[in-house]
């Protein structure tokens, strides 16, 4: 609980139980104490708190708020009452109230300290700038202390940053800040580095970038001392902001005198220096060059320099990799300029080579290399690979022509060339043969190079695990040649991998990928949670756990995983402002802004809304029967037709595209075309689903009594406004499909391994997406009945009627579309169908829209028909013409439930067909198939046909659900 400690109150004693209940996790004991504390003492005001938040974390939420109310009318002053509220409603997620709790407790106790600063940070939990503004400047006039002052001019700053005018950003609230800080200045009272960092921010967003160099270099830049090189960086930045290339070159010439290893100051060094040779700028004849020195301003210069560091680094105790690659880089950057002055400084092939030599029993030799692998002729290719596997220290093994590493280092540097012929396309030139014989070899390596790795603990990744994931790399390519034995192969390499490396996350992820390619979930789940994915990644890769759960059928899990994601989206905004305060309290000023950037950033996310909108659907899928349980799960999410809580305009693509390690050649690897491509993608499918949603939470709205037409009230009631937002939505879902199909006909293929595709392809194909658009149609027609009335309104019926057949006919033929087996044995291998289990599961999704419209043509109807009989026992007629409506309506239910009880004895034979399929009995071919894999290959076999027999469980359970609610559905 909050610190009490040091509250000197002699009702402490007395609240100590509650609260050890309470840091126990005993709620019902907490409420029970404080019930007795109550009793004999009415007016203590943190035992009724301490009882509320004992019945807010046993689930009486509005229980716990009117007691917390009742304290917070008192305007209580004592410190545990303001503790525990405040624990209170940050459980609640109302950090509003904790304002005006302080705003109170401020009146009655102005001269607090303690209580102005909690003010201030309650005010800061909000986000109300204004306000912090203030409540700084109250508390610095109460105790004039320094920060106080400077969290009223950082309060200045967010709201120059949250304003909407970017003018009045920097002609009002900038300048108060900067006047704010000069008047300190003038007064000698700076005290801090972050007080200086503070008056940087503001002069950096005010452009006044010489006044912030003067700062920086001045007696107030001595502070500056928390982080190496401080000043130096900060001078650099405002020498690039004021074109100062002088002062840039000479400053970074500097710095790599002192830290030639210092690959930033290289960048710098290379800007500034053709920026000079650009502007053909001349060193002055007699002044210094500049203020930081020397100026390098030739090309000559640079090479002389270079190499320089080059001899220094050769003295050196610790080599050096950022000399070598200089010099690459400076090549590169004079070949791309057209320059002829390379020659100077060698040949591009023979330094990668010395690098090699040099560094390549390091891991991080092929990420330097890549970089500059584009400065050697495709027709040295394999020349340069050669020459590299030469100098490697291999000894060939006597039972195997392969030459084997001796050592860890060449080992090494074996995976380095491996990495780089890989990268070379040296592979993909290969044919399926070519292809086999390297992935033995490079199998037999790696399970030699296991050798090296026996004393490994559990948690540390094997030396040879690279080897392991290229196979698996070249047996994709089979994949995707055709090759339909080479995927199983590739599950089996990987998951002999993870068995002798189980925290390798390239072999769990790329089992994730595999495994959701073929349409096996069930393995997916665990080991995404072995993965351990913390905070932010469960906005950058959790899109490989959602994208596929519910599509595939497993909707216990797809639900469990949508939770997950949304826990860390909701803590987010919490989390967020404990990081503010904590900065505001440690003077760390510049983290500020950039926390209230993440923040957003997770607010805006394409995931967050992805999953928000999927949980809610997949909630009205699993809960929702009949439209008096759809309008309950409708009420308790909060869902509104009219309401669109997606920032549609500001959506952040925030996926790891990149998690995947590839070492394919540019041409083959993920483009930034492709993530363009993926997010328009992403985006539409999601339009489709939000629409979807919105129209299905505007069924129950329209089950209320309708007035007659032509009645004014009809307006009134909103009951009119309701049907136009349902046709507005029609409108706006059918214009979203329109798109999606224009995008689908671009007919994009991602890399293997790239971003996944919707599903919004299946959702054309099969039919479901004219299904769905058809119901919510058919719900207009209805709507137009109910208000017109059974006279005048044949041609309605007939319109009704022929709605009901055709969506019997499409469902039919979305049914016709799951037929098949879901995994066959053709010449000896398994072959799935994950797209059959994805249109079973659109199946079950449109019957429940379908069921849920159709709820709502009964409630319509029901009234009908009962005014029939009345009239008909009025006459004292035997038969009063029933409207034909009634009759279609009736045959499209007979067939619904027709077409249900046919898909479920469909899905009972698909479950009967995968409990007989004998895996086991089965081999892979021999070429790809080695004797020590079998085990892994019985496991990866095993593990699909579980995942498909979980997968048609569920939706046969979900179906049969259905199905008894509609043989209820009678008029």
């Amino acid at each position: 609980m909050a610190a009490r400690g040091h509250v000197q109150d002699p009702n402490d004693r007395r609240l100590r139980p509650i609260y050890d209940y309470l840091d126990n996790g005993n709620n019902k004991m907490a409420i029970q104490q404080a019930d007795k504390l109550l009793k004999k003492h009415k007016d203590l005001h943190c035992a009724k708190v301490l009882k509320a938040i004992g019945l807010q974390r046993t689930g009486k939420q509005d229980e716990a708020y009117a007691l917390a109310q009742e304290v917070a009318a008192l305007e209580p002053t004592d410190d545990n009452s303001l503790q525990a509220l405040t624990i209170l409603y940050r459980e609640m997620h109302r950090p509003e109230l904790v304002t005006k709790l302080y705003e109170a407790a401020v009146k009655k106790v102005p001269n607090s300290e303690e209580y102005h600063s909690h003010l201030f940070m309650a005010y800061a939990r909000v986000g109300e700038y204004k306000k912090m503004q203030q409540a700084g400047m109250a508390l610095y006039k109460i105790v004039p202390k320094n920060p106080y002052y400077f969290w009223s001019v950082m309060s200045l700053i967010m709201q120059s940053i949250s304003a909407q005018d970017e003018n009045l950003s920097k002609t009002m609230f900038l300048p108060l800040a900067e006047r704010m800080v000069e008047k300190m200045v003038k007064e000698d009272k700076i005290e801090a580095e972050a007080e200086v960092e503070l008056y940087y921010m503001i002069l950096e967003r005010l452009e006044k970038y010489k006044e912030a160099l003067d700062v920086v270099r001045g007696k107030l830049g001595e502070k500056l001392t928390s982080e190496l090189q401080s000043r130096e960086n900060k001078c650099m930045a405002m020498y690039k902001k004021l074109r100062r290339w002088p002062e840039c070159n000479a400053l970074s010439r500097r710095l790599l005198l002192k830290n030639s290893d210092d690959w930033q100051f290289y960048i710098t060094y290379f800007d500034s220096l053709f920026q000079l040779i650009d502007e053909s700028w001349t060193p002055p004849a007699e002044e210094e060059h500049s203020l930081e020195g020397e100026v390098h301003c030739s090309v000559e210069q640079a090479v002389e320099f270079i190499e320089e560091r080059i001899t220094e680094e050769s003295k050196s105790s610790r080599p050096l990799r950022g000399p070598y690659l200089a010099k690459l880089e400076l090549i590169r950057r004079l070949r791309h300029r057209g320059c002829n002055d390379e020659y100077k400084l060698g040949d591009p092939e023979d330094l990668m080579f010395q690098y090699f030599k040099k560094f390549g029993d390091k891991p991080c030799c092929f990420t330097d290399l890549k970089v500059f692998v584009d400065l050697l002729p495709p027709s040295q290719y394999s020349k340069f690979i050669q020459q590299l596997l030469e100098v490697i220290p291999l000894s060939a093994a006597a039972e195997n022509e392969v030459a084997l590493p001796g050592d860890i280092k060449a080992l090494q540097q074996h995976l380095c060339v491996v990495q780089l012929s890989r990268l070379l396309g040296i592979y993909h030139a290969m044919d399926k043969r070519e292809k086999l014989t390297v992935v033995r070899e490079l199998m037999f390596r790696y399970r030699h190079g296991l050798e090296f790795g026996k004393s490994c603990l559990k948690t540390e990744l094997q030396f040879s695990d690279y080897y392991c994931l290229l196979a698996v790399h070249l047996l994709l390519d089979l994949w995707l040649e055709g090759e339909e034995a080479a995927v199983w192969q590739c599950l089996t390499l990987l998951e002999e991998g993870l068995a002798h490396s189980p925290s390798n996350a390239q072999f769990k992820l790329l089992l994730i990928r595999i495994y959701c390619r073929l349409g096996a979930f069930e393995p997916v789940a665990e080991l995404y949670s072995s993965l351990d994915a913390k905070h932010i990644q469960h906005d950058t890769i959790g899109y490989l756990l959602t994208r596929y759960a519910e599509s595939l059928g497993h909707y216990a899990a797809a639900s469990q995983s949508c939770n997950f994601a949304l826990r860390f989206f909701h803590s987010n905004q919490k989390d967020t402002s404990e990081y503010i305060i904590q900065a505001y309290k440690y003077g760390a000023f510049e983290k500020i802004p950039e926390f209230i950037a993440f923040r957003n950033r997770l607010n805006s996310s394409l995931h967050f809304a992805q999953v928000r909108t999927e949980r809610m659907l997949l909630d009205l899928l699993l809960e929702a029967n009949i439209s008096t349980s759809l309008e309950e799960s409708i009420k308790s999410m909060s869902l509104s037709p009219e309401e669109d809580d997606i920032p549609w305009k500001d959506l952040r693509d925030n996926r790891d595209l990149t998690v995947l390690f590839s070492w394919d050649p540019k041409d083959r690897d993920i483009s930034e075309e492709h993530r363009k491509l993926s997010l328009e993608e992403e985006t539409l499918w999601l339009r489709i689903r939000s629409l979807t949603l919105r129209l299905v939470s505007g069924l129950p709205t329209l089950s209320h009594t309708i007035q007659p037409k032509n009645s004014e009230k009809t307006a009134e009631n909103g009951v009119s406004s309701r049907i136009d937002t349902i046709r507005s939505l029609l409108q706006q879902l059918e214009a979203a499909v329109d798109s999606g199909k224009k995008f689908l006909e671009q007919k994009i293929q991602y890399p293997v391994l790239g971003p996944p595709p919707t599903r919004m392809a299946g959702f054309f194909s099969n039919g479901s997406c004219q299904c769905q658009t058809s119901l919510f149609y058919l719900v207009s027609d209805i709507y137009e009945l109910d208000t017109n009335g059974l006279e005048d309104s044949a041609e309605i019926q007939e319109r009704i009627g022929n709605s009901f057949k055709s969506l019997v006919e499409r469902l039919t033929d979305l049914f016709s579309k799951c037929k098949g087996d879901l995994i066959e044995v053709r010449d000896g291998t398994l072959k799935t169908h994950p797209n059959l289990l994805e249109n079973l599961v659109f199946f079950v999704e449109t019957i429940s829209i379908a069921l849920w419209v159709s709820s709502y043509c009964d409630s319509v109807l029901r009234p009908f028909k009962s005014n029939l009989q009345k009239k008909k026992k009025k006459k004292k007629e035997s038969s009063v013409a029933m409207p034909p409506v009634f009759t279609h309506f009736l045959d499209y239910v007979t067939e619904l439930q027709t077409l249900t009880s046919n898909v479920i004895d469909h899905i009972k034979g698909l479950e009967i067909i995968l409990t007989a399929l004998k895996l086991e009995e089965l081999s892979l071919k021999d070429t790809l198939l080695l004797q020590e894999e079998k085990k892994f290959t019985k496991t990866v076999q095993g593990k699909v046909q579980s995942s498909y027999h979980h997968s048609v469980q569920e939706i046969g359970e979900l179906l049969k659900k259905r199905l008894d609610t509609i043989k209820k559905l009678k008029i």
